[in-house]
């Protein structure tokens, strides 16, 4: 059932195509995903790619699988899209992996159809899996979009999903994990040493949410956009510097020039005004001159670290 409901949803919000029975693989959330990804597919001495700035857990899972990491750095002026021109400059004889996650955490840089053909034609070109790690199309983003609408793009391309953020399920621990049958099969090789399956009441839940009609979407996006201007007052009191275009559910902002990086300025703000403020560098070093603030919190709470920020 949670597969057929998948394919549904995927074919109404996507358009894309799905054969339930071999092209879904439900997960115990999306993380659980990359790291099977990473051990179905990388061996000692096997290179992957992975985003600098980007999800910390891509690096430790292909770390764990004994891959070496190869960051691609990805720079607020080329719209935090990779830099295809220097990618080539890599030796990508050994690379088995890419993985690349938009709209983008943690800069909420949203894709265009033209970055996303030419991620399918690179990987085509050097024959090289891309992971695509798609949970935030929905979050603030009136239009949602799957890196396997692109042609040709269900040969190199796996898609990770999760419920998380798209049907506020944070816990529940309910993803999925999209791409041709012959992919599925050899994650589902590994997987299946590790888990018997999914609690039914949880695959029965998943698939009633994503019955979820545009409205309940709005409504959503309602609650993420107050909290989000909110969040654009907070950082405007730092004299920070961010798009307010960008999408998900946090907000990325460059700090000024009088900190020396992220790092300096989240400290400061905690010391003096007991208010958490990520830094950027923890994504990765293209990171430290940013700061992420999250939209997962009340706008009481947002506004009560304004208040303190301001005193």
């Amino acid at each position: 059932m949670l597969r057929n409901s998948i394919s549904k949803w995927y074919k109404k919000w996507y358009n894309v195509e799905l054969n339930a029975d071999t092209e879904i693989l439900p997960l115990i959330g999306s993380k659980e995903g990359i790291m099977h990804i990473c051990m179905t597919y990388l061996d000692e001495g096997d290179s992957v790619l992975i985003p600098n700035p980007g999800y910390p857990t891509y690096r430790s899972a292909a770390t764990i699988a004994g891959a070496n990491v190869i960051a691609y750095t990805l720079k607020e002026e080329n719209n935090w899209f990779p830099d295809f021109d220097e990618l080539e400059k890599n030796d990508l004889n050994n690379v088995k992996l890419m993985f690349v996650n938009y709209p983008h955490m943690p800069t909420g840089q949203l894709p265009t159809k033209e970055l996303f053909h030419k991620l399918v034609a690179f990987a085509k070109k050097h024959n090289i899996l891309i992971c695509h790690d798609n949970p935030y199309s929905f979050i603030l983003n009136k239009n949602p979009i799957s890196l396997l609408s692109i042609e040709g793009a269900i040969d190199v391309v796996l898609e990770l999903n999760s419920f998380s953020k798209s049907h506020n399920m944070a816990g529940w621990r309910v993803g999925m994990l999209s791409g041709s049958k012959e992919r599925i099969d050899e994650v589902l090789r590994f997987k299946s040493n590790m888990d018997s399956g999914m609690f039914l009441p949880l695959q029965l839940a998943a698939a009633k949410a994503l019955e979820l009609d545009q409205e309940w979407y709005d409504q959503l996006n309602i609650v993420y956009t107050k909290r989000r201007e909110k969040v654009f007052e907070l950082l405007q009191l730092l004299n920070c510097r961010f798009d307010k275009t960008q999408a998900g559910m946090f907000v990325w902002a460059s700090v000024p020039p009088v900190y020396k990086d992220g790092f300096e300025l989240s400290d400061i703000v905690l010391k003096e005004s007991n208010v958490f403020i990520t830094p950027g560098g923890i994504f990765g070093n293209a990171g430290n001159n940013y700061v992420r603030v999250s939209l997962c919190t009340t706008e009481e709470k947002i506004e009560e670290s304004i208040t303190r920020i301001k005193n």
